[in-house]
């Protein structure tokens, strides 16, 4: 049996993971309606950042989520970039940009 404030303390960490979600979720099912569906990567910002967030937690995957929406511009890159199952090598809470970079640029580190 799991005791009450166990489950208590779960709950809490999850907290900003799910007030993160929030703003992604209202702009996929609003704003990202009007301005059209014209994402160049597989799967869509959006997406990606939802993802990374659930997956990573607020701090590793937010950072994921802004270096992908940082990529996305009209000199930025195109094709399909999955959130990674595992964080990058080398990557520390105390240095966030090594969450932002690009899957590939991980290997040259």
């Amino acid at each position: 049996m799991v005791k009450p404030r166990m489950d208590a303390l779960a709950t809490l960490r999850h907290v900003p993971r799910h007030l993160l979600r929030i703003p992604i979720l209202v702009y996929r099912y609003s704003l990202s309606a009007f301005m059209g569906r014209q994402c160049r990567y597989l799967p869509t910002c959006s997406e990606f950042a939802d993802q990374a967030i659930v997956r990573h937690g607020a701090w590793a995957g937010g950072w994921m989520a802004a270096g992908r929406i940082c990529r996305c511009h009209p000199w930025g890159g195109s094709g399909f970039e999955a959130v990674p199952i595992e964080l990058p090598p080398k990557a520390a809470w105390y240095m966030p940009w090594r969450y932002a970079r690009a899957p590939g640029a991980w290997v040259k580190d």
